[in-house]
């Protein structure tokens, strides 16, 4: 129990319901029915996110030694070789799980992958480190549009959005150990404002070709009504999931207060992810099962850090 426990620190579970949304959202974003290619999408986004997690503590392991002790390197619970092992395996299974949804999927994993790894092993430090990580985000919402569509500019909005709120997170982490100053869980305090104005703001999008078939009758408009409900209600919980956090960071930026907010930055991706999801016109089956995921990952994480 102690190993599986360690390994589960190490993947940092609880952050794993977080990922299934990015591939739904871009599905979705691209105004297509998921298929058997969008659960090959997810299967690659979990691994590459997976590996990502394994090659962090890799990479850290020094610095962990003197302020994280506890955890599963330092403290000698899992080998260091056995992580980047661990790593090295599930990005290639990532990338065997795009490719096996096609080409398209491929391209985009692809360079998901080379972010990943640059990130760990050069980014992370430095001040390309906050926009790699969002590009990584905004990458794997784009690889559930090319493997469910083939395309993926009219995801391109979407996977903008989920990168910008992902880069003010990541900002404000780069303090969570140390504390530091206000400003980095203050712009992520006017980011959330933004995006959530832009989630609620936005008019629910009929699939191509509704409009000709008459989608407007009072059929279409009470299905539209519907799905603005739906929309505007994640929105709330988006901003709802990470106001009072970023807020409580801006006005003291210990690290405890840092770290809660990183946490509830991380567990605002659900949220954020059904509410993209419900742009289209026929994206509230996907965003309500990316919603669901959330009390999932809220059990989870009572049981072990998502940070």
């Amino acid at each position: 129990m102690s190993r599986t426990r360690a390994w589960a620190e190490l993947l940092r579970l609880p952050a794993l319901f977080t990922v299934p949304g990015d591939a739904i959202a871009g599905a979705a974003a691209a105004s297509a029915t998921p298929t058997p290619r969008t659960l090959l999408a997810v299967g690659s986004s979990v691994c590459l996110y997976e590996a990502g997690m394994a090659l962090n503590d890799w990479a850290d392991r020094g610095e962990d030694a003197v302020d994280r002790p506890h955890r599963p390197l330092p403290s000698g619970r899992i080998h260091p070789d056995a992580a980047l092992a661990v790593a090295s395996a599930l990005t290639g299974a990532g990338l065997a799980f795009a490719a096996r949804a096609g080409r398209p999927a491929l391209t985009v994993a692809a360079p998901l992958a080379a972010t990943v790894w640059a990130y760990d092993l050069r980014l992370k430090h430095t001040p390309a480190g906050p926009p790699a990580m969002a590009a990584a985000r905004g990458l794997d919402l784009l690889l559930g549009a090319a493997a469910t569509s083939g395309h993926t500019r009219k995801a391109l909005s979407s996977a903008v959005l989920l990168a910008t709120h992902t880069l003010a997170v990541t900002a404000v982490s780069r303090q969570e150990t140390r504390g530091g100053s206000p400003l980095a869980p203050v712009a992520a305090l006017g980011t959330a404002g933004l995006l959530t104005r832009v989630l609620t703001r936005a008019a629910s999008r009929l699939p191509a070709g509704r409009e000709q078939a008459g989608a407007y009758g009072p059929a279409g408009d009470s299905r539209a009504t519907a799905a603005d409900a739906l929309r505007l209600a994640l929105g709330a919980a988006y901003a709802s999931t990470v106001a009072r956090p970023y807020l409580h960071a801006t006005l003291n930026p210990s690290p405890p207060l840092t770290q809660r907010a990183v946490s509830s930055g991380i567990r605002a991706t659900i949220p954020l992810q059904a509410a993209l999801a419900a742009r289209s016109g026929d994206g509230a089956s996907a965003a309500l099962f990316v919603a669901a995921l959330a009390p999932l990952g809220r059990r989870f994480a009572k049981k072990v850090s998502v940070t």
